[in-house]
């Protein structure tokens, strides 16, 4: 490395400088170490305490004790990767990066557009972070810090360097496997995500930026968080201090166990504005252990439309609050419809864990071991059934699709026109066969039905819990109504789901 000229001007000077400074130095010791009456002072008593801080030092604790713990089950990842693309584009407004390392500037040359066989870049190189999970050397990581890794290597605190090899990804969630061959590595414990409360200090340990490992501390903001539109998500939030290079670190409790494992920060900037998720240790845990068991992983299946609940359709449904997952349709032949779930059933628990909304149930149920008999309790017309469900496995990419309630869930039919379901209707909206109503011929778009999602092509199936067999029987459901609310069950390609008519609510 070469240092330049007025660099090595400014070091001269200072070297100069420093001479001066320490004959004035010399000259002032000589001319203090006697008094006005020329007798020696007495020297300096200093008092010095090299004993290490100790853990509870005026009342605030250190972490010492913990990082040292935790520090040598946390890894460097460094990947490298084959780019095909010439640029990257990044999002406008709101920053929500899942940060992989430093970004890589591309040589000049190639970011013109190039002929087919000179498209492909030179391999780029990112840092991540890992965990040791096992002695036998299995470590738990993010799926995009190597999902486009040729090459990977894992570096320990020690100093050792291994070549990595990944045992299975998971996209769904984030979450892949790493195994390094090793033995007697020093694995971390595992804590239940559970069990974590809102306001625990929480420490996270990663490789930010690529600078060397890095520990910062805060406290579990929020739990239960779902942020980047993956298929399941239960982020751990926090204001710890996570930076690019921290995906696939440890999020560990005071003491020393491992909660979550850091996977995205929301930000402005892209650096850390203390807003960051971790996927929970129960859900990492659930993942890696199928990725290694099997080689994939393998998910329930219910076979149901759920959405989550509003206070409208709360009150429609006789329940005292909005929590649990609302039942919009049932497959044919599916796990559900065997155990006798119905449409407009409110599943409220399952598996002898409480439903909050839509999204936990399909956690729930997809972190199910297909084949296994659960227990499962639902709220119809205000009562509480209990029934017994087999789970069976995931077919595909399907679950239990969780279908929005539409717009603000208030929904009206003043404005809507609707016709009879005949052979062409279903053929050119492709309707299936076993679906019987009213389809929606036109909605006006100043009506409350328009704001709330009714669209023309949805099927009316239901009307305050009546079936609806065609528009005439549609038509005289609506007349007269007892009240200005009413409860519509409609069919789209998306899915069924149920709707809440406030026309108290219309302008």
């Amino acid at each position: 490395m070469k240092t330049s000229s007025s660099n090595q001007s400014f070091w001269k000077r200072t070297a100069v400088l420093g001479s001066v400074c320490v004959l004035s130095a010399s000259l002032v010791a000589f001319t203090s170490a006697k008094d006005a009456a020329g007798t020696k002072a007495e020297p300096l008593r200093i008092q010095v305490s090299d004993a290490p801080l100790s853990t509870a030092a005026r009342g605030f604790p250190s972490f010492s004790p913990i990082v040292k713990a935790v520090a040598p089950s946390v890894v460097k990842i460094s990947v490298s990767s084959e780019a095909k693309v010439s640029q990257m584009q990044m999002p406008e407004g709101f920053d929500l990066r899942r940060f992989f390392g430093p970004g890589f500037q591309m040589p000049e040359e190639f970011q013109q557009q190039r002929g087919p066989q000179q498209r492909h870049m030179p391999k780029e190189q990112g840092v991540g972070s890992g965990i040791i999970v096992t002695k036998d050397g299995y470590i738990l990581t993010n799926n995009h810090v190597v999902e486009n890794a040729s090459t990977i290597k894992v570096s320990l605190t020690d100093g050792r360097e291994f070549n990595g090899k990944v045992i299975g990804r998971d996209p769904k969630t984030d979450v892949a496997v790493v195994k390094v061959e090793a033995k007697d590595l020093p694995a971390m414990a595992f804590a239940d995500s559970d069990k974590i409360e809102v306001g625990d200090m929480v420490l996270a340990v990663g490789h930010p930026f690529g600078i060397g490992q890095t520990v910062t501390s805060g406290i579990v903001s929020a739990k239960g968080r779902a942020t980047l539109g993956l298929d399941y998500e239960d982020f751990i939030q926090t204001d710890a201090a996570i930076n690019p290079g921290n995906s696939g670190g440890a999020l560990v409790d005071v003491e020393g166990r491992l909660i979550g494992m850091n996977t995205a920060i929301l930000s402005r900037s892209g650096g850390n504005q203390g807003v960051g998720f971790a996927v929970p240790t129960n859900l990492a845990r659930w993942v890696m252990e199928s990725l290694v068991n099997t080689g994939r992983v393998e998910r329930g299946f219910l076979g149901v439309n759920i959405q989550d609940l509003t206070p409208q359709l709360a009150q429609q449904f006789k329940m005292d609050s909005a929590k649990g997952a609302l039942v919009s349709g049932v497959s044919p032949d599916s796990p559900a419809e065997k155990a006798g779930v119905k449409s407009g059933d409110v599943i409220t628990d399952f598996n002898g864990k409480s439903v909050t909304d839509s999204r936990h149930l399909k956690l729930q149920v997809g972190s199910t071991t297909p084949g296994a008999a659960v227990p499962m309790n639902v709220l119809r017309d205000g009562k509480t059934v209990t029934l017994t469900v087999t789970v069976k496995e995931l077919p595909g990419d399907k679950l239990a699709d969780a279908t929005p309630a539409a717009g603000n869930a208030d929904d009206a039919l003043h404005g809507v026109g609707v016709a009879d379901l005949d052979q062409a209707t279903r053929e050119q909206l492709k309707v299936p066969s076993h679906i019987k109503g009213a389809v929606v011929a036109s909605v006006e778009e100043d009506s409350v039905a328009y704001d709330a999602g009714l669209r023309q092509g949805d099927v009316i199936l239901e009307i305050n819990r009546q079936p609806v067999k065609n528009a005439e029987q549609a038509t005289a459901l609506c007349e007269k109504p007892a009240t200005k609310v009413t409860l519509v069950k409609v069919w789209s390609r998306a899915g069924t789901r149920f709707i809440v008519v406030d026309e108290s609510k219309a302008g």
